[in-house]
């Protein structure tokens, strides 16, 4: 049965528009410009040919307390995002400033210091836990090795995370592969706590999960960053599941960011034509409710290699028009002093005019 040991109790860029998030709060994290280019190499002697633009020129601030949502199909660069943000890869461009300072420019000491605070949930929870080590022992030496717990009070502290995440002390003595999913990932949960961060990068930690587990999960996220007051990063491609945990969510397609406001916002009213086709895209339970909206994706995305000149979604967009094709558009607030901001100036066109 899934979860059987799963508790009833599961407790010049700065001014770019968008980037800042509306409310007032402590500003915990800056993104600015970020960029992620990965060469591609060939020939007999090997030599670079070209770049996949994974991320390309991406800002955004997120405040303590906040989740803020990144979604969008497989290859846009949410992933990559995130993957920077908690150091596993270095940028090509750009900027991420955690807590005032910028994590490309400090020395490797402080970035040690720096890096306890700043965890990550992996998609696939089998993968991030070392099959040779049972579980006291994934979550025990992180602890100690960072001075978060002693010998004598590491137990107890492991017993209380557990707690948190759902779990009881019976499965410490267990190897990963005697869990299901849902627990694999509760552990993974567990184990990106036991650093006791302040910033937490979930990267489509459901997506790998059966329907039924997936919302124990985003239930048992939602309350443990309200609980302990972590700053999120939500990755995800479908909207429903993001737009349930997140404050505010950024839509990204091709490596940019085309729509960020509040969920909200971003969910009920969306101003990108892309945003409108992924929420037109999501399962209906009643087939005589999926409207022709459901056409509104044609094609495929377009290459990250060399990606279409102007407006990136214009090849699949429904309102595209010549200048679409020619001028990369920027982003325009929706509403005055809403913090909604879309790169679409033809569909705000048109709904300046409907609200005109």
């Amino acid at each position: 049965m899934e979860d059987e040991e799963v508790q009833k109790n599961e407790s010049n860029h700065s001014e770019l528009p968008g980037k800042e998030p509306p409310e007032g709060g402590h500003v915990l994290l800056e993104v600015e410009n970020l960029k992620k280019y990965y060469p591609l190499k060939g020939g007999i002697i090997t030599h670079t040919t070209g770049y996949i633009h994974a991320v390309d020129g991406v800002s955004f601030s997120v405040r303590e307390g906040e989740t803020l949502g990144l979604v969008g199909e497989s290859g846009c660069g949410k992933s990559t995002i995130g993957r920077q943000i908690v150091g596993l890869e270095k940028p090509t461009e750009g900027s991420i400033l955690y807590d005032g300072r910028n994590l490309g420019a400090i020395s490797a000491k402080e970035m040690k210091g720096i890096r306890t605070q700043l965890q990550m949930v992996f998609q696939d929870p089998y993968s991030s836990l070392n099959p040779r080590k049972h579980i006291y022992e994934i979550l025990a030496q992180p602890m100690l090795y960072h001075h978060i717990s002693t010998k004598q009070t590491v137990g107890k502290d492991i017993e209380k995370i557990l707690d948190m995440v759902g779990l009881s002390r019976n499965v410490l003595g267990r190897y990963p592969h005697e869990f299901s999913g849902g627990q694999r990932q509760r552990i993974g949960i567990a184990k990106a706590l036991s650093l006791n961060p302040r910033f937490l990068v979930c990267d489509e930690p459901v997506s790998a999960l059966d329907v039924s587990i997936q919302a124990q999960i985003l239930n048992l996220l939602k309350s443990l960053q309200k609980e302990l007051n972590l700053t999120c990063i939500f990755v995800g491609h479908g909207l429903g599941a993001v737009n349930y945990v997140s404050d505010r969510i950024a839509v990204m397609y091709l490596g940019k960011i085309v729509e960020i406001g509040k969920a909200s916002d971003v969910f009920h009213n969306p101003a990108h034509p892309y945003t409108r086709a992924l929420i037109a895209a999501a399962p209906v339970p009643d087939p005589e409710m999926a409207g022709k909206e459901k056409k509104l994706l044609e094609g495929e995305v377009g290459s990250s290699q060399t990606p279409p000149s102007g407006c990136r979604f214009h090849p699949r967009c429904p309102f595209a028009q010549e200048s679409c094709r020619q001028e990369v558009p920027q982003m325009c607030e929706v509403k005055a002093g809403s913090g909604h901001f879309a790169a679409c100036p033809v569909m705000n066109g048109k709904e300046a005019q409907a609200n005109g």
